[in-house]
């Protein structure tokens, strides 16, 4: 029975690789088409096989790891600071109606803002240094988890606090045994709504004079009009987002695996 289930699990994988892999056969296949149609000029639409050649040559002569390392560090820090300040304010503006009130406008005023458009000030008041990269990348993941974060605590059912207070629970306890756990999932959804919006800032936060990163590589190759070069930083930042995505979601079923059961 182990050897049949051990074999199914990994039949099962196998089978998620493929369905998870045939998006991207689908999407090489239509960039070769595209190229070859004659619809493109080729010198403006490299192919998949000169941006892998591109991608060897960083990979082992240039400072793709470097830069992947860098930017990976920015939006992590960035993700986590916002993250850290949304959690409390999410649950703050959630469980007051009067601060909901207070605070909700200002929150999707500023939420609205593109980071790119604070650059500037953002210069001006932090400089040009790596507080001001991770500041721009804290802004984006803030106001896109906040929202997440109060909006999911508004949508839990009144039902729950009522029955804890029938039941004699305290304010303290029905935050703590009741709120809490059953934000847990609003939580990481918020985590990966901001880790989106981290990546797709990042070339925006590497705007402020940076040297290293994914989106000053594409800057640079912008510069000399390399496109192999600016395919390949779009390509890793696009797989690297998918990678903390899908890692962030095994975590995300593992952490609310019991919310399903209660639910079932």
């Amino acid at each position: 029975m182990q050897k049949r289930s051990a074999g199914s699990a990994r039949r099962s994988m196998f089978s998620d690789f493929g369905w998870a892999l045939l998006p991207f056969v689908f999407l090489v296949s239509f960039w070769v088409l595209l190229r070859e149609s004659g619809l493109i000029n080729p010198t403006l639409l490299p192919s998949p096989l000169a941006v892998s050649k591109v991608f060897w040559a960083n990979l082992t002569e240039g400072e793709l790891l470097a830069n992947i390392r860098m930017s990976v560090q920015r939006v992590v820090l960035g993700l986590l600071l916002g993250m850290l300040v949304a959690v409390p304010v999410g649950f703050l503006v959630g469980w007051y109606k009067p601060v909901r009130r207070f605070v909700d406008p200002l929150i999707n005023f500023f939420r609205a803002l593109p980071p790119i458009a604070l650059i500037p000030l953002v210069i001006v008041y932090l400089g040009i240094g790596e507080v001001a990269k991770i500041a721009i990348l804290f802004y984006a993941s803030f106001f896109a988890a906040v929202i997440v974060m109060y909006e999911g605590m508004t949508q839990i059912s009144p039902v729950y606090i009522r029955v804890a207070r029938t039941l004699g629970a305290t304010d303290f306890e029905i935050f703590t045994k009741v709120m809490l756990p059953m934000t847990v999932p609003h939580m990481l959804t918020a985590l990966r709504v901001a880790l989106g919006v981290a990546w797709a800032t990042l070339v925006a936060s590497e705007l402020v004079a940076a040297q290293q990163g994914l989106g000053a590589m594409i800057q640079n190759a912008s510069a000399f009009f390399d496109l192999g070069t600016i395919y390949l930083g779009i390509i890793c930042i696009g797989a690297l987002a998918l990678g903390m995505d899908l890692l962030l979601r095994r975590i995300s079923k593992r952490l609310v695996a019991w919310q399903d059961k209660v639910e079932g």
